[in-house]
């Protein structure tokens, strides 16, 4: 659907910022006044990692006049193979601060506005108000709902994306523009279940496909600023870099959507975390007086060692993570071998059993499966392969 421009242009360009978006203003669709209405634009991105920086770049260097940067990371060295806006001179700064000053290096016109906190139910309205419009580079789905529902709620549009592996979607969510228009809970009324969809820290994501998907979010924010060619409203993009495969699927309005629809039962932000659930309820009770932490398993190691002591030590994390890095003396068997069954046939019988993870969410959920045979003594480290690194081996590679 074509919509009407999202912004008012600018009084007028100077002659420094005629020759810079010369590329622009020679093209009828974008023109003079296209260029003014990105000068005068506002926009918040929401990250400065994998999305955000491809996002926040060419947003600068189209002229996007004001960017903010919801950021309250640090940058690390794990970020460099997909988050571009930082290099390695960056790492343990703040990406907001990092982000700015990439911005300044890229267009010197654009005024920068960071917002260092992370955001919550308590500063998401105060932080969205002011803004023409949203580019969301989130990677949990807490963060997307709450996005969702407080834009929904401001009246302000947002582009969306997603990515994982090889896999990424786009999509405009802009009830505010058309009656008919669908917000992220009409495509998505429920997330997934706790621990069914890894995040890109347990996934792995392709460094090049923020680009493919961050370069996707920048074109419909300015189709919308500008008010050219058709938005992605109602329009899901799924991209597929393995087998170079774009598909594009109709996202209608839900009119039974809780928070969009005719009967509406979501009036105001909610609880995202509980709504989302880090782990499930059945993890969240078989961790519970079953959790212990790396100080007290690396004891443990040092008694099976003497041989006062005897147990068995399960990573639960994919092959591809155990050849980064592993606790000593563990076995491997991925967490779907015991959501299957199949893992019980790996393990003894008669000695207990502890199961570590990367960070303590996916063995939280075996443990759950585990106890469910039977397994009542069974255990799991809390802060998994991450916190054995960080306080008892930090000679080892972190991911």
């Amino acid at each position: 659907m074509s919509l009407a421009p999202l912004v008012e242009p600018a009084d007028e360009l100077t002659n420094d910022e005629v020759r810079r978006y010369s590329r622009h203003l020679i093209i009828p669709d974008v023109g003079m006044a296209g260029q003014k209405r990105l000068k005068n634009a506002k926009v918040l991105v929401i990250g400065a990692g994998g999305l955000g920086s491809p996002a926040l770049l060419y947003l600068a260097a189209a002229g996007v006049g004001t960017l903010g940067v919801a950021e309250f990371d640090e940058v690390d060295e794990s970020n460099l193979q997909r988050q571009i806006i930082h290099t390695q001179s960056d790492i343990g700064k703040s990406k907001a601060v990092s982000a700015k000053e990439s911005i300044a290096e890229a267009n010197p016109y654009v005024e920068v506005v960071l917002h260092e906190e992370r955001l919550d139910n308590d500063n998401v309205m105060d932080v969205f108000r002011g803004y023409d419009l949203i580019v969301d580079g989130t990677d949990n789905f807490a963060t997307r709902y709450m996005v969702n529902d407080a834009a929904y709620f401001l009246g302000i549009p947002y582009v969306w994306g997603s990515i994982y592996r090889f896999d990424g979607q786009a999509s405009v969510f802009a009830p505010s523009l058309a009656d008919d228009a669908p917000c992220y809970r009409c495509l998505y009324p429920e997330p997934p279940p706790p621990g069914m969809v890894p995040s890109c820290a347990e996934g792995g994501v392709l460094g090049v496909l923020c680009a493919a998907i961050g370069s996707i979010q920048v074109n419909e924010a300015i189709k919308l600023i500008t008010g050219i060619g058709d938005p992605a409203v109602g329009k899901l993009v799924i991209y597929d870099a393995l087998e170079l495969e774009w598909r594009k699927l109709r996202v209608r309005k839900d009119p039974d959507c809780a928070l969009c629809g005719e009967n509406a039962t979501v009036t105001g932000l909610i609880d995202y975390d509980a709504f989302c659930g880090a782990i499930s309820d059945e993890a969240a009770d078989a961790a519970a007086g079953s959790t212990i932490s790396v100080v007290q398993l690396e004891h443990m190691l040092k008694e099976r060692e003497e041989g006062t002591r005897d147990f068995t030590l399960v990573d639960v994390r994919e092959q591809n993570e155990f050849e980064i890095n592993k606790i000593p003396g563990s076995v491997l068997i991925p967490k779907g071998e015991f959501l299957n069954g199949n893992a019980f046939e790996q393990l003894p019988q008669d000695k207990p059993v502890v199961l570590h993870c990367k960070s303590g969410v996916r063995s939280a959920e075996a443990l759950a499966a585990l106890k469910g045979a039977g397994y009542s003594d069974a255990v799991h480290v809390g802060g998994g392969v991450v916190a054995w690194v960080n306080q008892i081996d930090p000679s080892q590679p972190s991911y």
